[in-house]
This record gives C-alpha cells, structure tokens and sequence, in this order.
C-alpha cells in the first residue's frame, strides 16, 4: 500500500508489500520479520524477543501462517539431548527469499513511481478501503472440495489440507452471492469461543466439524484459559474456556483431545 511521504523533502512514496503466491497465500512484513528471526535464532522465544513481541504473539503468528499456507513455513523440533527448537522449512526460506527479492524491486518501483506522481490521496483512499481485517482466531485457506445444495441452506465442505476438512452451511442465496462451487477457493473463519473440547475422542455430537488434536499449548488468564490444538498437518485450533473447565479437563500440552464446533459457526469469505 502506498502513501504520500508527510514533510518539506521532495514528495515520495512509502509502501508496504504483500506477497501472494498462486496458492493465495499472503505474506507481510510482520511475517516475514519473524520468520527470519526463527531462521536465525532457531528459538521461537528468541525470535519473539528479537522483533519485540511477547512469546505467545510469536506462536499466534506462527500458527496462522501455517493454517493459511498450503504447506507448513515453520516446524517444531521435540526436545532432546539438546532441547527443542524452531526452525523454517525449506518452503518457509523460500518464502523468505523471494519476499526480500521482491521488496527490494518494491521500493525500486516506488522510488521510481515517486517522481511521476503529485498527488495519490484519491487512489491511496481507494486502495484502502478495500482492506479486510477480521478477529477471528481460527483463520484457514482451503478449496471447496462439495457443494450440497438444501431447501434453503447448501452444505460447504472445504479442504483445509490434505486430511483436513470441515463443513459450513450457507444459505442458498448467499452462495450464489459468493460463487461458491467445487474447487472455489475461500477462507473460513471460526470464532475461538465457538469450539468446544473433550478427552473423549470418540464422543459422539451433533456439531458436524469434529476435529482431532492435540494440545500444542496452553495459556492461562485470569478468568480463562487459551488453548491451541495441533490437528495435524501443520494446522492449528485455537479455543476459549473458562479456568475452572480447564481444570475439570486436568489439561496439559500433550494430551490427545476432541475438539468440534457446528457448522452454522464457520464464516466464508471469498478472496
């Protein structure tokens, strides 16, 4: 996004870059700041420290670069002789690589643009408008794999990943409003304090989303406790209960759970 540069010197332009991939990934400084900082550190904590955020933001991050990836950026080591560490896969310093290649032909691009334009407030405005942003925890890429058309509302299946997926039901109307057919590509959005969670992995429930998992971390506040699930593939859960549910649960990282929500809980958007 670009932006008039404020002051007496000669008028410029000052932007940020996204990078997408085919695969309608889309990465940003933020991002890619951290995932050097795991590439050079190879410590998750470390790295947090080094572009000045908490431990836990670092992770959020992480896992939502992997949910929206189709292929997993950054691992987890398990702990050894030497401890566990972080570090980028092949595809993550790929990514990397070729976002620094880019911002180097960005900042050319405007340094060039810079000095044929006198004004983009108009264009800048335009631009920005049509940005989304969205506070939903659980954020995942994936392609319509089923479209089951109903009365009135149709059944979505999406494809998160290879073994991953999960279901939506959306109006009639509205799906025709998104297009929504096999092999659309969308994002789904679940609300964190929509997931609910059980050790009994093969409870039976009417929520139609059932996932599998395990717990990968777990936060706790004053009233409730934040928790992620590892649900393979590279993909994360996160989810909301009180203190006293947790401790009902006897949770602790490791544990093998269920996690499942309904399908009237997931938002699609289409990019």
């Amino acid at each position: 996004m670009a932006k008039k540069k404020q002051g007496n010197d000669t008028p410029g332009l000052q932007g940020s870059l996204w990078l997408n991939s085919d695969s309608q990934t889309a990465f940003a400084a933020d991002q890619v700041g951290l995932l050097q900082a795991i590439d050079e550190t190879g410590s998750i904590s470390k790295a947090a420290r080094k572009v000045g955020i908490s431990y836990k933001t670092a992770w959020d991050r992480v896992d939502a670069i992997n949910n929206m990836a189709p292929q997993p950026l950054v691992v987890r080591a398990a702990g050894g002789a030497q401890g566990g560490g972080t570090s980028l896969t092949g595809y993550g310093q790929e990514i990397v690589k070729g976002f620094l290649a880019m911002q180097n032909e960005h900042a050319a691009f405007l340094h060039q643009l810079s000095r044929k334009v006198h004004s983009i407030t108009d264009v800048a405005g335009f631009m920005t408008g049509g940005t989304l942003k969205t506070s939903a925890r659980n954020q995942f890429r994936g392609i319509v794999s089923q479209v089951i058309p109903g009365t009135v509302n149709n059944e979505i299946r999406i494809r998160i990943s290879p073994n991953r997926e999960i279901v939506a039901i959306v109006s009639d109307e509205s799906c025709q409003a998104l297009g929504l057919e096999p092999d659309s590509r969308v994002v789904a959005l679940v609300e964190a304090n929509a997931v609910m969670l059980s050790r009994d992995r093969n409870i039976r429930v009417s929520a139609r989303n059932k996932l599998l998992g395990v717990v990968k971390r777990i936060t706790t506040g004053a009233v409730n406790s934040d928790i992620v699930l590892d649900i393979g593939d590279s993909k994360s859960l996160s989810l909301l209960m009180t203190n006293t549910s947790a401790d009902d649960l006897e949770l602790h990282e490791g544990d093998e759970v269920c996690a499942f929500f309904k399908s009237s809980s997931v938002i699609l958007l289409v990019e």
